[in-house]
């Protein structure tokens, strides 16, 4: 079978299907392919494995999740993902769990900490907008985009430690994804844009021409909360509510205990705690504030920067 080839995490992927969200790579005759992404049937395997009322199977360096709308997927090694397509899957179904969840555990079984959010480039340096599904926070990060600042990820945010332990993020790909309410409010029209999954009101919003392809250093983190009030708070998060956060906001943090990997996380999360700074904003869950909000952060922010 063809393997496209493309990069995207600051990996190189070999992968059978195509994955147009990725950054094309015109084959040559010889490359390293960092990942393996392949079909083929895990339906005997899964049965051997699989426990009741779950759908996931999960240990050192090897991951199985069974998506019933998608396809059982197998992650090993930080190095290969195998997918078993179910019957009547559409592949951009399957794309959203493979560069998703299976990205999420392949990083980690890389011992690449993947935060669940999206991260913006503002002069030379990265700063990550973490929270819950719904907070907000790729909407916030096209308020930032439509400043003139840069995407390196949204979704996943891989980071990674240098020798002297300064966090660096990595770019994933030049890809948004937003809801119709916030291309609306950001007058974006939806018609030229392809819905993440069919008939499906978010929608996947290219932005090449806005993306960062170089790693930065990891400079701040905001987690963005919804607020039932109708005024916008900001505080820092100090010492160990910082690593408590830094657990919370790990994209699909249940894979960390059961793969064996508590003790990386936690020496991660220590080496890079004391580096960054780090903020709650919460913003009325009943107004649209991405504007307000990405003025207060980078005064925050840049007022920081300068008293270092």
């Amino acid at each position: 079978m063809k393997k496209n080839i493309y990069h995207a995490f600051g990996l190189t992927i070999s992968s059978e299907y195509i994955l147009p969200e990725l950054k094309f790579l015109y084959p040559a005759d010889t490359y390293h392919a960092d990942v393996v992404i392949k079909s083929d049937s895990l339906q005997d395997e899964w049965t051997a494995v699989a426990e009741p009322g779950r759908s996931t199977f999960i240990k050192e360096d090897l991951c199985m999740f069974n998506i019933s709308n998608a396809a059982i997927y197998k992650i090993e090694n930080g190095k290969s993902i195998t997918v078993s397509p179910h019957e009547g899957v559409q592949e951009d179904q399957l794309r959203l769990y493979l560069l998703g969840t299976c990205m999420g555990a392949l990083l980690m079984q890389r011992r690449i900490l993947p935060l669940h959010g999206s991260a913006i480039a503002v002069n030379g340096k990265a700063y990550a907008i973490v929270g819950d599904s719904g907070a907000g926070k790729s909407t916030l990060a096209s308020a930032f985009l439509k400043r003139g600042y840069q995407l390196l990820s949204d979704d996943v945010i891989p980071v990674t430690l240098t020798d002297d332990f300064v966090p660096m993020v990595t770019p994933a790909y030049p890809q948004q994804k937003l809801w119709l309410e916030s291309l609306n409010q950001f007058g974006m029209e939806s018609e030229k844009l392809r819905p993440i999954i069919d008939r499906e009101t978010k929608f996947a919003v290219p932005v090449a021409a806005q993306f960062a392809d170089k790693p930065m250093p990891l400079a701040g983190i905001v987690e963005l909360v919804k607020l039932g009030g109708e005024q916008v708070e900001i505080k820092a998060i100090e010492n160990m509510e910082r690593f408590q956060k830094l657990f919370y906001h790990t994209y699909r943090n249940f894979i960390i205990t059961r793969s064996g990997l508590m003790e990386w996380h936690f020496a991660t999360s220590a080496k890079m705690a004391g580096k960054i700074d780090f903020f709650q904003v919460g913003r009325p869950a009943a107004q649209f504030t991405a504007h307000q909000l990405t003025d207060l952060i980078l005064e925050k922010f840049l007022k920081e920067e300068k008293a270092v």
